[in-house]
């Protein structure tokens, strides 16, 4: 007895352990509102709904076994069973009671996973638009209708559980009767069973009506679109009034089988349900099927159009993408001036050399520092600010963690020792050094650079994942420093939880089945465990309604650093609106080899990126902000958890700066624009402008190439300058030429953030495969393989970024050395393509100069300055000239040291010094000869 009870105890501890340690998670990160809300939702449900059913079979259970008839002659059918009814009597109560409590513990588990549905249900807000064919509000389509047909669908299982109990009971009791002479059934079974059977019809009257309204986020094959949503012209001219003609006779059958109650006879209730089930393959299957051939298909495309424009519409609405901006762009260019186009060529985007997916290795090697210390593939890129006050982009990463790298691997190692990665290494974007490395502008061990100070302890990260325990006795390694020995820390921030009180030591032992938890001498006062500590399962865990963009990114906030993650409110409910599987549609070469992908697979048709999460790296802290103030699945949300997600002026200045739209929903809409981009239903049902996201031309998986951040102009908006963009390509389908070009505003701070706009090229233009096919082909390339071969070393080719540029598009691909001496990718070459050009060269700036004409040794002819031999006109010069003269040759100087370097962005503030200092001396020299155009300096 002793042994059982301590075995019941065991186990009821160990179930509780989870419970108990997911508390106290959750209030460590001050968001214990979201696990209570959650846990009391559910228990209210299951309680709810598990009683619910339980009642209905035990009612139905204890009726039948009370209107049993007497046995008092018994068949051969009775008497067989009556040795069961003798072995069950004496248990008879218990045995009910363990059916009732059988059945619902079932339903009521099954009832609780519907927690989201019902608080979106009690909670639901106003979409402010209603659908084109009910005229209701979005919101009954989104948060009320699975809450109804969760409803109906538990009535059908306890309604069909009720039957089969009771059926089963009044077989064994007498009332139902297959063999014995005489009627089948007593008068009492027979009205007990037919009122269930009303029941059951009842709700199939029900089911039916909400049917007519599920037509409008049904999912069905269309030639127009494999994922179609809403009514077509079948829909709406035959499966609607079927459905309606069905309600109508269900609620008649039901009331028919309600009748025999005083009828005592099945004959009318079974002729109702025959004709019901006979309607049901006539009118809602038959009809709709001779509709559909002889009605639409010999002009499927007329009779379709209306339903193609509440699709094209109510998609667009429902992915953010029916602001559109969309320009009809030729993609080839008569014969410019190609100096000009040099020029602009340097202004039109900041190029982006260093390839944060294939720079890892470099960033691994040159300031990995210890092995124990680790980069997440890929980098990130983002924007700073460099010495001179100048916004770049720059290529970052965390120095996170890696216990595969200790040499001695043991518990206290692995969770006491080595608990923290240390540092953020950040490198230009643009430009490399001379060994074609990248020109790191935050480096070392503890790091030094452009960011300042800051608290350079990771102790959250992409790449943490074992949890540690920290503040005790025992001391942390912070890191090795060269000269410097070892040095230790004890981490001294909010987040964690204690294990200082036995219990929760107790607790996480059996929750993480460590037993030297409980009893580890390491472990003390001030002792914390952390744990769940990459951003995604952070913000995952506060916020489980909102699914997680897959691609955290950290920045410097103040003196922290913080990652930032996007998240998102979806729903499959938007009616007339084509659903897309997450899963699928934010794949491409990068997620599919290297990073997870969104991890909900689940099919949506409404998406918006309605917050912006950061989790502190040092202590783990959780912020949500409000992004999206207009979306009604937010507020929604909001209502059920309040006080979770802070107001959007909450977000700081320096956080907005580094904020950024976020790919996966960028990947959501390219892909949904290769159709949606038509906006007319002829030419959407032909499909004959219909696009594809190109493969990507530097890997040979056959992947989707990934979109790229760059800060680029875009055509017509010239004078608003470069903006920080998230771009892609697109290609019509079957075809490699460019069909598209896409950029969004990617800058937070924009107030053109997130418009997005659409180059649709007329022209027939080289697509990215071709581009990338052609620099294969030639003949410096084959060269450049050949060497690398004979040298051990190998090609990388890094992302091939497309531009547009003076009414064509530049393609520009870094080309990268791998192995011999150094063995990690090091910029070589640049392949440049513009038009039917396409070069391979040293540098980007030789590399532009070549694709477009112009002699790399002096710049084009309108910026050449003047030489120190220059004489001074006649009418003498005076000081200012001189001085501009020699400013001229100072901008001159540092533009040709720029080019060699590669940084283009110092290229092009030299050329507008180089310019103005020309202009001063043009100015000063006209004034000293008292003239209005004499220059004397080669303008």
């Amino acid at each position: 007895m002793t042994l059982g009870i301590l075995a019941v105890l065991a186990m009821a501890f160990v179930m509780f352990a989870g419970f108990w340690t997911d508390w106290l998670w959750y209030r460590s990160v001050h968001y214990s509102s979201v696990f209570t809300t959650t846990l009391w939702t559910k228990i209210g449900l299951f309680s709810v709904f598990g009683l619910l059913m339980a009642v209905a079979v035990g009612l139905n259970i204890w009726l039948a076994h009370r209107l049993r008839p007497p046995l008092s002659a018994m068949s051969l059918e009775q008497q067989s069973l009556d040795r069961y009814r003798m072995g069950i009597a004496p248990f008879k109560k218990w045995l009910l009671l363990g059916i009732t409590a059988l059945v619902g513990l079932i339903a009521g588990a099954s009832a609780s996973g519907q927690w989201r549905t019902w608080l979106l249900w009690v909670n639901g807000v106003p979409f402010g638009q209603k659908d084109p064919q009910f005229h209701l509000d979005v919101s009954f389509y989104a948060f009320d209708l699975p809450w109804y047909r969760f409803l109906v669908g538990f009535g059908f299982a306890a309604t069909v559980l009720s039957l089969i109990a009771a059926a089963l009971t009044h077989y064994l009791y007498g009332g139902l009767r297959i063999t014995s002479p005489g009627a089948r059934a007593t008068g009492a079974a027979t009205g007990h069973l037919s009122v269930l059977l009303g029941v059951f019809v009842a709700l199939k009257a029900v089911a039916y009506w909400l049917d007519r309204y599920g037509l409008a986020v049904k999912s069905s094959d269309f030639k127009a679109s494999s994922n179609w949503t809403g009514l077509r012209y079948v829909d709406a001219n035959a499966y609607l009034p079927a459905k309606t003609i069905l309600f109508c006779i269900a609620v008649i059958c039901a009331v028919l089988f309600f009748a025999t109650l005083w009828r005592r006879t099945w004959q009318l209730p079974v002729i109702g349900f025959g004709l019901m089930v006979l309607s049901a393959i006539l009118i809602g299957g038959l009809y709709p099927a001779i509709v559909q051939k002889f009605q639409v298909q010999p002009n499927e495309q007329a009779k379709e159009a209306p339903y193609i424009q509440k699709n094209i519409d109510a998609t667009r609405k429902a992915y953010g993408i029916d602001a559109t901006e969309v320009k009809d762009y030729k993609g080839t260019t008569a014969a410019e001036d190609n100096a000009k186009l040099r020029a602009d060529a340097d202004t039109a985007a900041s190029y982006r050399l260093i390839d944060p997916n294939v720079v890892t290795p470099a960033f691994q090697q040159l300031q990995q520092e210890r092995k124990y210390y680790q980069f997440a593939v890929p980098l990130d890129v983002d924007r700073y600010t460099d010495k001179d006050g100048k916004e770049q982009d720059t290529v970052v990463g965390l120095r996170e963690l890696n216990l595969n790298g200790i040499d001695k691997r043991n518990w206290i190692n692995d969770h006491f020792t080595y608990t923290h990665g240390y540092g953020v290494i950040a490198a230009k974007g643009t430009s490399v050094d001379s060994t074609g490395s990248p020109d790191f502008t935050e480096s070392g061990l503890p790091t030094t650079g452009q960011l300042g100070e800051y608290e350079q302890r990771i102790y959250y990260g992409e790449k943490t994942e074992q949890y540690s325990i920290v503040g005790g006795p025992q001391k942390e390694l912070d890191y090795e420093a060269e000269g410097k020995g070892q040095e230790t820390t004890s981490f001294k921030g909010k987040g964690g939880v204690s294990l200082s009180n036995p219990f929760n030591r107790a607790a996480y032992a059996v929750a993480f089945s460590e037993p030297q938890i409980l009893y580890s001498g390491a472990i003390g006062e001030g002792s914390k465990i952390l744990y769940n500590r990459t951003p995604k399962q952070r913000v995952e865990a506060v916020a489980p309604w909102l699914t997680i963009d897959g691609d955290p990114y950290p920045a410097k906030i103040g003196k922290r650093i913080q990652w930032v993650v996007d998240a998102y409110t979806t729903t499959n409910g938007y009616p007339y609106a084509s659903r897309t599987t997450l899963g699928e549609t934010t794949a491409d070469s990068l997620t599919t080899r290297q990073r997870a992908v969104v991890a909900q697979q689940n099919q949506v048709n409404y998406i918006r990126n309605s917050v912006k999460a950061t989790v502190d790296a040092y202590d783990g802290t959780v912020t949500l902000y409000q992004w999206d103030t207009k979306d009604p699945v937010l507020k929604t949300w909001m209502k059920a958890f309040p006080g979770t997600v802070k107001p959007k002026t909450d977000i700081s200045p320096e956080l907005l700066a580094h904020l950024r739209y976020p790919q996966d929903m960028f990947k959501v809409q390219r892909e949904l624009l290769t159709r949606y981009h038509v906006t007319n239903p002829a030419q959407f049902y032909s499909g004959s402008d219909a696009w594809q996201v190109p493969d990507d031309p530097t890997n040979k998986d056959g992947v989707a190439v990934p979109p790229y951040y760059l800060s680029m102009k875009m055509p017509g908006a010239e004078t608003q300058g470069k903006k920080f963009s998230l771009t892609t390509t697109f290609t019509p389908n079957g075809r490699p030429n460019l069909g598209g070009f896409m950029a969004i505003d990617a800058d937070a701070a924009s107030k053109d953030y997130g418009t997005i706009r659409l180059l649709r090229v007329t022209d027939n233009v080289q697509g990215p495969q071709q581009v990338q096919s052609k620099l294969n082909g030639l003949p410096e390339v084959a060269e450049f393989v050949r060497n690398l071969r004979g040298s051990d070393s190998e090609i990388d080719y890094g992302n091939l970024l497309t531009v547009p540029l003076g009414g064509g598009f530049l393609y520009i691909e870094p080309v990268y050395a791998r192995g011999g001496s150094a063995n990690y990718p090091l910029l070589k070459k640049v392949g440049v393509s513009y038009g039917d050009k396409t070069v391979f060269k040293d540098t980007l700036a030789q590399a532009l100069n070549a694709v477009f004409g112009v002699d790399g040794s002096e710049p084009p002819p309108a910026t050449k300055p003047p030489t120190d031999t220059t004489k001074p006109p006649s009418t003498g010069t005076n000081a200012t000239v001189e001085q501009a003269i020699k400013d001229a040759q100072k901008a001159w100087d540092d533009g040709q040291k720029a080019l060699q370097k590669g940084d283009f962005a110092a290229y092009g503030k030299a050329q507008q010094e180089l310019q103005a200092a020309l202009q001063r001396a043009a100015d000063a020299e006209a004034k000293a000869k008292g003239s209005t155009g004499g220059s004397g300096s080669g303008g």
